[in-house]
């Protein structure tokens, strides 16, 4: 099922004007705050009545101004989650579960187990919020949601309120339920990590407008979409496949380009991965370098090369099946005489890769 948005809506003198389409999977509204991402969402939920628009989801019309077509909330069948969890305080885990299950559009197998599995909350059912951790709150909240029967998922930087810790926790979470439900899940952020961990679709906003829309990997990994993410965040995610971790605390992960050695991942032979690497964590090469500390050497070739405004120019390369961004000085991208067709050596020290940009499935995986 797809969602398609197409909205204005004017606030004093700030004015939202976007339209995109969100496919199965996960598409994030990414952009700076008060860029309009929340009220899109708002739009969609039907918590908000927009000026003019039209909203579609799987062949259904929630919003149509021409037509003065307006569905009400209770009957989107949309699952809101919210930055803070807003759960009863006054039910257990487990009746703030079925209080989703009683809004579902129909009684078909009860998936309760399922979810509860999903999202390991088997042993919080007795609790009641009040003794459950942000993370936990926010998996029960997950929860509640799926068991409304959603045709759509809509999450507000669910994670804003967290902490790195709990952040760690959760992600994995959102991974699994990116990789196993049947439905697109609109998600705002502004933070790159969770991007690059969950976005099968990226939407970049800026000052109420959409400044470039398209699968995450090949925004991330486009130059001229770098200064709208931020050029200290710019950067690549490549998929991969785990192998036999070694006895050295190092793991194996075999990408289309070639094997990449980093710090110990969590997994089994044959997971898929997907690996952010930042193009400031990229040098390249001219010639194979030998006698070298880094481990990880791929061979590339230069696809573009962009120079800024400054000292930085950022090189887009063709590592087998994927792109990688590196940024480096233009003064060392005149040294190179980069140009595109030119075979590099992409070169990636292994300690680089952060734990936070290895997440679990692959970079254009939706929904089985």
């Amino acid at each position: 099922m797809t969602l398609s948005v197409n909205l204005s809506h004017r606030f004093g003198d700030f004015t939202l004007d976007v339209a995109f389409e969100a496919p199965p999977g996960v598409t994030v509204l990414f952009g700076r705050s008060g860029s309009g991402k929340t009220t899109v969402v708002n739009a969609v939920a039907g918590l908000l009545r927009p000026d003019h628009g039209r909203i579609i989801a799987g062949g259904e019309v929630l919003l149509d101004t021409e037509t003065r077509t307006f569905l009400p909330p209770h009957r989107r069948r949309v699952g809101y989650v919210f930055q803070d969890a807003r759960l009863f305080p006054h039910l257990t885990v487990r009746q703030n579960l079925l209080y989703g299950r009683w809004f579902a559009h129909r009684r078909g197998p009860d998936n309760f187990a399922r979810v509860v599995d999903m999202l390991g909350i088997g042993p919080l059912l007795a609790r009641r919020p009040a003794a459950l951790s942000g993370g936990e709150k926010s998996r029960v909240a997950l929860g509640r949601a799926i068991l409304s029967e959603p045709r759509l998922l809509l999450m507000d930087e669910p994670l804003a309120a967290l902490d790195e810790a709990r952040k760690a926790e959760i992600l994995p979470y959102l991974e699994r339920l990116r990789d196993e439900l049947h439905l697109p899940i609109l998600y705002v952020s502004h933070s790159m990590p969770e991007v690059a961990r969950l976005a099968t679709t990226l939407v970049l906003i800026e000052a109420g407008r959409v400044a470039a829309a398209g699968p995450a990997t090949e925004l991330l990994s486009d130059p001229a979409a770098a200064p709208a993410l931020g050029l200290r965040e710019a950067g690549a995610i490549l998929s991969a496949r785990l192998a036999v971790p070694d006895e050295d605390g190092l793991s194996r992960l075999d990408c289309s380009a070639g094997p990449l050695w980093l710090p110990r991942v969590a997994g089994r032979a044959g997971d898929s991965f997907r690996l952010r690497i930042l193009a400031q964590d990229v040098m390249l090469a001219t010639i194979r370098p030998e006698g070298i500390s880094a481990l990880n050497i791929l061979p590339a070739v230069v696809r573009e090369v962009r120079l800024g405004e400054g000292p930085g120019a950022l090189v887009q390369l063709e590592a087998g099946d994927e792109m990688l961004l590196a940024r480096i000085t233009r003064r060392s991208a005149a040294a190179l005489e980069l140009k595109p067709g030119q075979q590099i050596h992409a070169v990636l020290k292994a300690v680089s890769v952060a734990q936070e940009n290895v997440g679990h499935g692959r970079p254009g995986a939706d929904s089985p």
